[in-house]
Protein backbone atom coordinates (compact mmCIF):
# COMPACT_ATOMS: atom_id res chain seq x y z
CA UNK A 1 0.00 0.00 0.00
CA UNK A 2 1.41 3.39 -1.02
CA UNK A 3 1.83 5.80 1.88
CA UNK A 4 2.19 9.45 1.00
CA UNK A 5 4.59 11.85 2.67
CA UNK A 6 1.50 13.36 4.25
CA UNK A 7 0.43 10.01 5.69
CA UNK A 8 3.76 9.83 7.52
CA UNK A 9 4.03 13.52 8.42
CA UNK A 10 0.69 14.74 9.76
CA UNK A 11 0.15 18.11 11.36
CA UNK A 12 -1.66 17.58 14.64
CA UNK A 13 -1.56 18.07 18.38
CA UNK A 14 0.09 16.35 21.34
CA UNK A 15 0.71 14.41 23.33
CA UNK A 16 0.26 11.16 21.34
CA UNK A 17 -0.55 10.25 17.75
CA UNK A 18 -1.97 6.82 18.64
CA UNK A 19 -3.57 7.81 21.96
CA UNK A 20 -4.68 11.38 21.18
CA UNK A 21 -4.90 11.92 17.43
CA UNK A 22 -6.16 8.40 16.62
CA UNK A 23 -9.04 8.42 19.14
CA UNK A 24 -9.95 11.98 18.08
CA UNK A 25 -10.11 10.81 14.47
CA UNK A 26 -12.20 7.81 15.53
CA UNK A 27 -14.70 9.96 17.42
CA UNK A 28 -14.93 12.37 14.49
CA UNK A 29 -15.43 9.45 12.09
CA UNK A 30 -18.26 8.12 14.27
CA UNK A 31 -20.01 11.49 14.20
CA UNK A 32 -19.65 11.55 10.41
CA UNK A 33 -21.20 8.08 10.20
CA UNK A 34 -24.13 9.21 12.37
CA UNK A 35 -24.66 12.19 10.08
CA UNK A 36 -24.52 10.03 6.95
CA UNK A 37 -27.22 7.74 8.37
CA UNK A 38 -29.54 10.54 9.41
CA UNK A 39 -31.77 10.05 6.36
CA UNK A 40 -32.84 6.68 7.78
CA UNK A 41 -34.18 8.09 11.04
CA UNK A 42 -37.77 8.72 9.95
CA UNK A 43 -38.33 4.97 10.14
CA UNK A 44 -36.55 4.55 13.46
CA UNK A 45 -35.75 6.53 16.53
CA UNK A 46 -32.94 9.05 16.35
CA UNK A 47 -29.82 8.69 18.52
CA UNK A 48 -29.89 10.49 21.86
CA UNK A 49 -26.73 9.48 23.70
CA UNK A 50 -23.18 8.26 23.10
CA UNK A 51 -20.96 5.93 25.13
CA UNK A 52 -17.25 5.29 24.50
CA UNK A 53 -15.29 2.32 25.88
CA UNK A 54 -11.47 2.24 25.87
CA UNK A 55 -9.58 -1.05 25.88
CA UNK A 56 -5.98 -2.16 26.34
CA UNK A 57 -3.29 0.48 26.09
CA UNK A 58 -5.88 3.20 25.50
CA UNK A 59 -7.44 2.36 28.87
CA UNK A 60 -4.19 1.96 30.80
CA UNK A 61 -2.58 5.20 29.65
CA UNK A 62 -5.61 7.09 28.42
CA UNK A 63 -5.63 9.77 31.12
CA UNK A 64 -1.93 10.49 30.72
CA UNK A 65 -2.24 10.74 26.95
CA UNK A 66 -5.41 12.90 27.11
CA UNK A 67 -7.35 10.19 25.25
CA UNK A 68 -10.56 11.18 27.03
CA UNK A 69 -10.16 14.83 26.02
CA UNK A 70 -9.34 13.83 22.46
CA UNK A 71 -12.56 11.81 22.23
CA UNK A 72 -14.57 14.70 23.59
CA UNK A 73 -13.11 17.01 20.96
CA UNK A 74 -13.67 14.49 18.17
CA UNK A 75 -17.32 14.11 19.14
CA UNK A 76 -17.58 17.90 18.99
CA UNK A 77 -16.53 17.73 15.33
CA UNK A 78 -12.85 18.56 15.77
CA UNK A 79 -9.89 16.87 14.09
CA UNK A 80 -6.16 17.14 14.86
CA UNK A 81 -5.77 19.18 11.66
CA UNK A 82 -8.55 21.73 12.20
CA UNK A 83 -8.44 22.24 15.95
CA UNK A 84 -7.25 25.44 17.59
CA UNK A 85 -5.32 24.37 20.74
CA UNK A 86 -6.00 27.76 22.34
CA UNK A 87 -9.76 27.13 22.20
CA UNK A 88 -9.78 23.54 23.47
CA UNK A 89 -10.01 24.38 27.22
CA UNK A 90 -13.24 26.30 26.63
CA UNK A 91 -14.74 23.54 24.47
CA UNK A 92 -13.88 20.85 27.03
CA UNK A 93 -15.14 22.88 29.99
CA UNK A 94 -18.45 23.53 28.22
CA UNK A 95 -18.99 19.83 27.47
CA UNK A 96 -18.09 18.81 31.02
CA UNK A 97 -20.64 21.31 32.37
CA UNK A 98 -23.50 20.88 29.90
CA UNK A 99 -23.04 17.19 29.02
CA UNK A 100 -24.51 17.86 25.60
CA UNK A 101 -23.15 17.59 22.07
CA UNK A 102 -24.66 20.09 19.67
CA UNK A 103 -23.78 19.73 15.99
CA UNK A 104 -25.57 21.22 12.95
CA UNK A 105 -26.68 17.96 11.30
CA UNK A 106 -27.56 15.92 14.41
CA UNK A 107 -30.09 16.08 17.22
CA UNK A 108 -28.71 17.17 20.58
CA UNK A 109 -26.86 14.21 22.11
CA UNK A 110 -26.31 13.41 25.76
CA UNK A 111 -22.67 12.75 26.60
CA UNK A 112 -21.36 12.90 30.17
CA UNK A 113 -17.56 12.45 29.91
CA UNK A 114 -17.29 11.24 33.50
CA UNK A 115 -19.73 8.36 33.03
CA UNK A 116 -19.84 7.85 29.26
CA UNK A 117 -16.10 7.28 28.75
CA UNK A 118 -15.45 3.83 30.20
CA UNK A 119 -11.91 2.61 30.88
CA UNK A 120 -12.00 -1.17 30.48
CA UNK A 121 -8.70 -2.48 31.88
CA UNK A 122 -9.61 -6.16 31.67
CA UNK A 123 -10.95 -6.83 28.16
CA UNK A 124 -8.32 -7.51 25.52
CA UNK A 125 -9.47 -6.84 21.98
CA UNK A 126 -7.93 -9.24 19.44
CA UNK A 127 -7.23 -6.76 16.66
CA UNK A 128 -4.74 -4.34 18.21
CA UNK A 129 -3.53 -3.05 21.57
CA UNK A 130 -5.20 0.34 20.96
CA UNK A 131 -8.92 -0.34 20.70
CA UNK A 132 -12.06 1.65 21.43
CA UNK A 133 -15.78 1.09 20.96
CA UNK A 134 -18.22 3.93 20.32
CA UNK A 135 -21.97 3.37 20.64
CA UNK A 136 -25.00 5.56 20.05
CA UNK A 137 -28.30 4.76 21.80
CA UNK A 138 -31.84 6.01 21.22
CA UNK A 139 -34.08 7.39 23.95
CA UNK A 140 -35.24 3.89 24.97
CA UNK A 141 -31.69 2.64 25.45
CA UNK A 142 -31.65 0.64 22.23
CA UNK A 143 -28.41 0.46 20.27
CA UNK A 144 -28.59 2.80 17.28
CA UNK A 145 -25.02 2.49 15.94
CA UNK A 146 -21.87 0.73 17.12
CA UNK A 147 -18.34 0.90 15.73
CA UNK A 148 -15.06 -0.58 16.93
CA UNK A 149 -11.91 1.33 16.01
CA UNK A 150 -8.23 0.52 16.27
CA UNK A 151 -5.67 3.28 16.54
CA UNK A 152 -2.74 1.70 14.73
CA UNK A 153 -0.09 4.40 15.10
CA UNK A 154 0.71 7.77 13.56
CA UNK A 155 -2.93 8.91 13.89
CA UNK A 156 -4.13 6.13 11.54
CA UNK A 157 -7.38 4.35 12.47
CA UNK A 158 -9.08 1.22 11.17
CA UNK A 159 -12.59 -0.01 11.87
CA UNK A 160 -13.09 -3.63 12.86
CA UNK A 161 -14.34 -4.33 9.35
CA UNK A 162 -11.30 -2.69 7.74
CA UNK A 163 -8.90 -4.55 10.02
CA UNK A 164 -10.56 -7.91 9.33
CA UNK A 165 -10.45 -7.27 5.59
CA UNK A 166 -6.82 -6.19 5.76
CA UNK A 167 -5.84 -9.37 7.59
CA UNK A 168 -7.64 -11.43 4.94
CA UNK A 169 -5.86 -9.52 2.17
CA UNK A 170 -9.08 -7.91 0.96
CA UNK A 171 -8.69 -4.55 2.69
CA UNK A 172 -10.79 -1.72 1.26
CA UNK A 173 -7.63 0.37 1.58
CA UNK A 174 -5.73 -2.05 -0.63
CA UNK A 175 -8.63 -2.28 -3.07
CA UNK A 176 -8.72 1.50 -3.35
CA UNK A 177 -5.00 1.53 -3.91
CA UNK A 178 -5.32 -0.86 -6.85
CA UNK A 179 -7.78 1.50 -8.51
CA UNK A 180 -5.35 4.40 -8.33
CA UNK A 181 -2.99 5.26 -11.12
CA UNK A 182 0.05 2.98 -10.89
CA UNK A 183 3.11 4.48 -9.28
CA UNK A 184 6.29 4.59 -11.39
CA UNK A 185 8.39 3.23 -8.50
CA UNK A 186 6.14 0.95 -6.40
CA UNK A 187 8.81 -0.38 -4.04
CA UNK A 188 7.41 -2.37 -1.13
CA UNK A 189 10.69 -2.99 0.66
CA UNK A 190 14.22 -1.60 0.76
CA UNK A 191 15.62 -4.19 -1.62
CA UNK A 192 13.11 -3.18 -4.32
CA UNK A 193 13.83 0.47 -3.57
CA UNK A 194 17.55 0.02 -4.17
CA UNK A 195 16.96 -2.09 -7.28
CA UNK A 196 14.63 0.50 -8.79
CA UNK A 197 17.12 3.22 -7.96
CA UNK A 198 19.91 1.35 -9.73
CA UNK A 199 17.75 0.68 -12.79
CA UNK A 200 16.41 4.21 -13.08
CA UNK A 201 19.47 6.13 -11.94
CA UNK A 202 17.24 8.12 -9.58
CA UNK A 203 17.69 8.89 -5.89
CA UNK A 204 15.21 7.67 -3.28
CA UNK A 205 13.87 11.21 -2.95
CA UNK A 206 13.37 11.50 -6.72
CA UNK A 207 11.50 8.19 -6.86
CA UNK A 208 9.35 9.16 -3.88
CA UNK A 209 8.53 12.51 -5.47
CA UNK A 210 7.59 10.85 -8.78
CA UNK A 211 5.21 8.56 -6.91
CA UNK A 212 3.63 11.51 -5.08
CA UNK A 213 3.11 13.58 -8.24
CA UNK A 214 1.02 10.85 -9.87
CA UNK A 215 -1.93 12.13 -7.83
CA UNK A 216 -0.82 15.56 -6.60
CA UNK A 217 -0.22 18.91 -8.22
CA UNK A 218 3.51 19.75 -8.13
CA UNK A 219 3.05 23.30 -6.82
CA UNK A 220 0.53 22.29 -4.14
CA UNK A 221 2.72 19.36 -3.12
CA UNK A 222 5.72 21.65 -2.69
CA UNK A 223 3.66 24.06 -0.58
CA UNK A 224 2.34 21.28 1.64
CA UNK A 225 5.79 19.76 2.08
CA UNK A 226 7.26 23.11 3.06
CA UNK A 227 4.39 23.63 5.51
CA UNK A 228 5.39 20.37 7.23
CA UNK A 229 8.85 21.77 7.88
CA UNK A 230 7.46 25.16 8.92
CA UNK A 231 5.25 23.53 11.58
CA UNK A 232 8.19 21.41 12.75
CA UNK A 233 10.41 24.48 12.98
CA UNK A 234 7.70 26.45 14.78
CA UNK A 235 7.40 23.71 17.41
CA UNK A 236 11.17 23.93 18.00
CA UNK A 237 10.97 27.72 18.40
CA UNK A 238 8.02 27.57 20.79
CA UNK A 239 9.70 24.90 22.86
CA UNK A 240 12.95 26.86 23.05
CA UNK A 241 11.07 29.91 24.32
CA UNK A 242 8.68 28.28 26.79
CA UNK A 243 9.19 27.64 30.48
CA UNK A 244 7.14 26.23 33.32
CA UNK A 245 5.75 22.87 34.42
CA UNK A 246 4.33 20.29 32.03
CA UNK A 247 0.76 19.10 32.72
CA UNK A 248 -0.12 15.68 34.07
CA UNK A 249 1.04 15.56 37.69
CA UNK A 250 4.69 14.53 37.36
CA UNK A 251 5.72 18.15 37.85
CA UNK A 252 8.30 17.81 35.08
CA UNK A 253 9.91 21.18 34.34
CA UNK A 254 10.53 22.37 30.79
CA UNK A 255 14.30 22.45 30.27
CA UNK A 256 14.84 23.32 26.62
CA UNK A 257 14.80 27.09 27.08
CA UNK A 258 17.30 26.96 29.94
CA UNK A 259 19.66 24.64 28.07
CA UNK A 260 19.50 26.83 24.96
CA UNK A 261 20.41 29.87 27.05
CA UNK A 262 23.42 28.03 28.43
CA UNK A 263 24.52 27.02 24.94
CA UNK A 264 24.08 30.60 23.66
CA UNK A 265 26.17 31.93 26.56
CA UNK A 266 28.98 29.50 25.72
CA UNK A 267 29.23 30.50 22.05
CA UNK A 268 32.68 31.82 21.20
CA UNK A 269 34.13 31.01 24.61
CA UNK A 270 36.49 28.31 25.79
CA UNK A 271 33.59 26.81 27.76
CA UNK A 272 32.16 25.09 24.65
CA UNK A 273 33.03 21.40 24.61
CA UNK A 274 33.78 19.41 21.43
CA UNK A 275 30.52 17.50 21.81
CA UNK A 276 28.38 20.66 21.91
CA UNK A 277 26.66 19.64 18.66
CA UNK A 278 25.08 16.76 20.56
CA UNK A 279 23.73 19.24 23.08
CA UNK A 280 22.14 21.30 20.29
CA UNK A 281 20.58 18.17 18.79
CA UNK A 282 19.17 17.21 22.17
CA UNK A 283 17.76 20.63 22.95
CA UNK A 284 16.06 20.91 19.56
CA UNK A 285 14.39 17.52 20.04
CA UNK A 286 13.48 18.20 23.67
CA UNK A 287 11.90 21.51 22.68
CA UNK A 288 9.52 19.72 20.29
CA UNK A 289 8.64 17.00 22.75
CA UNK A 290 8.03 19.44 25.56
CA UNK A 291 5.58 21.18 23.22
CA UNK A 292 4.01 17.80 22.44
CA UNK A 293 3.69 16.94 26.13
CA UNK A 294 1.96 20.28 26.68
CA UNK A 295 -0.60 19.47 23.97
CA UNK A 296 0.86 21.89 21.43
CA UNK A 297 0.93 21.62 17.66
CA UNK A 298 3.53 19.22 16.29
CA UNK A 299 4.04 16.97 13.27
CA UNK A 300 3.83 13.20 13.63
CA UNK A 301 7.29 12.08 12.56
CA UNK A 302 6.20 9.32 12.34
CA UNK A 303 4.39 9.59 15.71
CA UNK A 304 3.90 12.23 18.38
CA UNK A 305 6.00 10.35 20.91
CA UNK A 306 8.89 10.53 18.43
CA UNK A 307 8.01 13.96 17.03
CA UNK A 308 11.32 15.61 18.00
CA UNK A 309 13.89 13.40 16.27
CA UNK A 310 13.38 14.46 12.65
CA UNK A 311 12.84 18.20 13.29
CA UNK A 312 15.97 18.25 15.46
CA UNK A 313 18.02 16.52 12.78
CA UNK A 314 16.75 18.86 10.04
CA UNK A 315 17.50 21.88 12.26
CA UNK A 316 20.99 20.47 12.84
CA UNK A 317 21.44 20.07 9.07
CA UNK A 318 20.22 23.60 8.32
CA UNK A 319 22.08 25.45 11.08
CA UNK A 320 25.20 23.35 11.66
CA UNK A 321 26.11 21.72 8.34
CA UNK A 322 28.02 23.87 5.82
CA UNK A 323 26.35 24.07 2.44
CA UNK A 324 22.86 23.16 3.65
CA UNK A 325 19.94 24.33 1.49
CA UNK A 326 16.17 24.43 1.41
CA UNK A 327 16.34 21.87 -1.40
CA UNK A 328 18.22 19.65 1.04
CA UNK A 329 15.30 19.86 3.47
CA UNK A 330 12.95 18.73 0.70
CA UNK A 331 15.28 15.80 -0.09
CA UNK A 332 15.45 14.99 3.64
CA UNK A 333 11.67 14.85 4.08
CA UNK A 334 11.02 12.82 0.93
CA UNK A 335 13.72 10.28 1.82
CA UNK A 336 12.63 10.03 5.45
CA UNK A 337 9.02 9.47 4.39
CA UNK A 338 10.08 6.67 2.03
CA UNK A 339 11.85 4.88 4.88
CA UNK A 340 8.97 5.51 7.28
CA UNK A 341 6.54 4.02 4.79
CA UNK A 342 8.61 0.84 4.53
CA UNK A 343 8.74 0.46 8.31
CA UNK A 344 5.02 1.06 8.79
CA UNK A 345 4.11 -1.32 5.96
CA UNK A 346 6.40 -4.17 6.98
CA UNK A 347 6.47 -3.77 10.78
CA UNK A 348 4.92 -0.98 12.87
CA UNK A 349 5.42 2.57 14.11
CA UNK A 350 3.12 2.02 17.11
CA UNK A 351 4.57 1.93 20.63
CA UNK A 352 1.51 -0.02 21.76
CA UNK A 353 2.29 -2.67 19.16
CA UNK A 354 6.10 -3.01 19.18
CA UNK A 355 7.40 -0.71 21.90
CA UNK A 356 9.46 2.46 21.49
CA UNK A 357 11.68 0.79 18.90
CA UNK A 358 8.75 1.42 16.56
CA UNK A 359 8.52 5.09 17.50
CA UNK A 360 11.91 6.64 18.33
CA UNK A 361 13.68 3.77 16.54
CA UNK A 362 11.72 4.39 13.34
CA UNK A 363 12.17 8.15 13.66
CA UNK A 364 15.93 7.75 14.07
CA UNK A 365 16.10 5.51 10.99
CA UNK A 366 14.09 8.03 8.98
CA UNK A 367 16.20 10.94 10.22
CA UNK A 368 19.47 9.11 9.51
CA UNK A 369 18.32 8.35 5.97
CA UNK A 370 17.11 11.91 5.42
CA UNK A 371 20.32 13.49 6.65
CA UNK A 372 22.45 11.09 4.64
CA UNK A 373 20.46 12.00 1.51
CA UNK A 374 20.62 15.74 2.19
CA UNK A 375 24.41 15.47 2.57
CA UNK A 376 24.71 13.77 -0.82
CA UNK A 377 24.74 10.10 0.15
CA UNK A 378 24.05 7.39 -2.41
CA UNK A 379 20.92 5.24 -2.18
CA UNK A 380 23.05 2.44 -0.73
CA UNK A 381 24.51 4.74 1.92
CA UNK A 382 21.04 6.03 2.76
CA UNK A 383 19.70 2.50 3.25
CA UNK A 384 22.76 1.73 5.39
CA UNK A 385 22.21 4.84 7.54
CA UNK A 386 18.59 3.84 8.20
CA UNK A 387 19.63 0.30 9.11
CA UNK A 388 22.35 1.45 11.53
CA UNK A 389 19.97 3.78 13.36
CA UNK A 390 17.14 1.23 13.59
CA UNK A 391 19.44 -1.63 14.54
CA UNK A 392 20.59 0.21 17.65
CA UNK A 393 17.09 0.85 18.89
CA UNK A 394 15.91 -2.78 18.65
CA UNK A 395 14.21 -4.01 21.79
CA UNK A 396 13.53 -0.53 23.20
CA UNK A 397 10.48 -0.61 25.44
CA UNK A 398 7.68 1.93 25.63
CA UNK A 399 7.24 2.55 29.36
CA UNK A 400 6.03 6.12 29.96
CA UNK A 401 5.79 7.02 33.64
CA UNK A 402 2.12 7.51 34.59
CA UNK A 403 1.25 7.17 30.90
CA UNK A 404 2.58 10.66 30.17
CA UNK A 405 4.70 11.33 27.08
CA UNK A 406 7.34 12.95 29.26
CA UNK A 407 9.61 10.51 31.10
CA UNK A 408 11.60 9.00 29.39
CA UNK A 409 10.12 10.20 26.09
CA UNK A 410 11.45 13.77 25.96
CA UNK A 411 15.12 12.88 26.54
CA UNK A 412 14.76 9.73 24.44
CA UNK A 413 14.04 11.92 21.40
CA UNK A 414 17.27 13.81 21.99
CA UNK A 415 19.29 10.61 22.06
CA UNK A 416 17.40 9.35 19.01
CA UNK A 417 18.51 12.44 17.08
CA UNK A 418 22.12 11.94 18.18
CA UNK A 419 22.01 8.33 17.01
CA UNK A 420 20.52 9.44 13.69
CA UNK A 421 23.35 11.85 12.99
CA UNK A 422 25.95 9.28 14.06
CA UNK A 423 24.36 6.65 11.81
CA UNK A 424 24.31 9.00 8.82
CA UNK A 425 27.95 9.94 9.43
CA UNK A 426 29.03 6.31 9.66
CA UNK A 427 27.17 5.41 6.48
CA UNK A 428 28.73 8.33 4.59
CA UNK A 429 32.18 7.06 5.62
CA UNK A 430 31.45 3.76 3.86
CA UNK A 431 30.46 2.74 0.35
CA UNK A 432 26.94 1.61 1.21
CA UNK A 433 27.67 -2.11 1.29
CA UNK A 434 27.09 -3.68 4.68
CA UNK A 435 26.23 -6.96 6.37
CA UNK A 436 22.67 -6.46 7.67
CA UNK A 437 20.06 -5.23 5.13
CA UNK A 438 17.45 -2.74 6.30
CA UNK A 439 14.66 -5.17 5.40
CA UNK A 440 16.06 -7.77 7.80
CA UNK A 441 16.35 -5.17 10.54
CA UNK A 442 12.73 -4.10 10.03
CA UNK A 443 11.64 -7.76 10.24
CA UNK A 444 13.70 -8.19 13.41
CA UNK A 445 11.86 -5.24 14.92
CA UNK A 446 8.52 -6.75 13.98
CA UNK A 447 9.42 -10.09 15.53
CA UNK A 448 10.82 -8.46 18.67
CA UNK A 449 7.67 -6.42 19.10
CA UNK A 450 5.48 -9.45 18.61
CA UNK A 451 7.26 -11.32 21.39
CA UNK A 452 7.66 -8.33 23.72
CA UNK A 453 5.62 -8.46 26.91
CA UNK A 454 2.60 -6.18 26.93
CA UNK A 455 4.00 -4.59 30.07
CA UNK A 456 6.53 -2.81 27.88
CA UNK A 457 4.20 -1.69 25.10
CA UNK A 458 2.71 1.63 26.18
CA UNK A 459 0.65 0.21 29.01
CA UNK A 460 2.80 1.76 31.77
CA UNK A 461 2.78 -1.62 33.52
CA UNK A 462 6.52 -2.28 33.44
CA UNK A 463 10.00 -0.79 33.11
CA UNK A 464 10.51 2.81 34.18
CA UNK A 465 6.75 3.22 34.56
CA UNK A 466 6.80 1.09 37.72
CA UNK A 467 10.27 2.09 38.90
CA UNK A 468 10.00 5.77 39.69
CA UNK A 469 9.95 7.94 42.82
CA UNK A 470 6.61 8.92 44.30
CA UNK A 471 5.53 12.28 42.96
Amino acid sequence: MFLSVFDIFKIGIGPSSSHTMGPMNAAYSFIEELEEGSHKWPGSKAPESIVVTLFGSLAWTGKGHATDKAIMLGLLGKTPQNIDPDKTPTLLASLMENKRIKLPNLPELTFDPVHHIIFDYETKMPGHANALKIEAFDGDGNLHLQQIYYSVGGGFILTQEQLDAQQKGTSPLVATQKKEKPKPYPFADAAQMLEMGQTSGKTIAQMKLANELVTQDPVEFEERLWQVWQVMHASIKRGLNSTGTLPGGLRVQRRAAQIKQQLDDERGTNMAMPHVSNDWLSVYAMAVNEENAAGGQVVTAPTNGAAGVIPATIKYYRDHCPGSTDEGIKTFLLTAAAIGGLIKTNASISGAEVGCQGEVGSAAAMAAAGLCAALGGTNEQIENAAEIALEHHLGMTCDPVKGLVQVPCIERNGLGAIKAVSAASLALRGNGFHFMPLDNCIEAMRQTGEEMSEKYKETSQGGLAVNHPEC
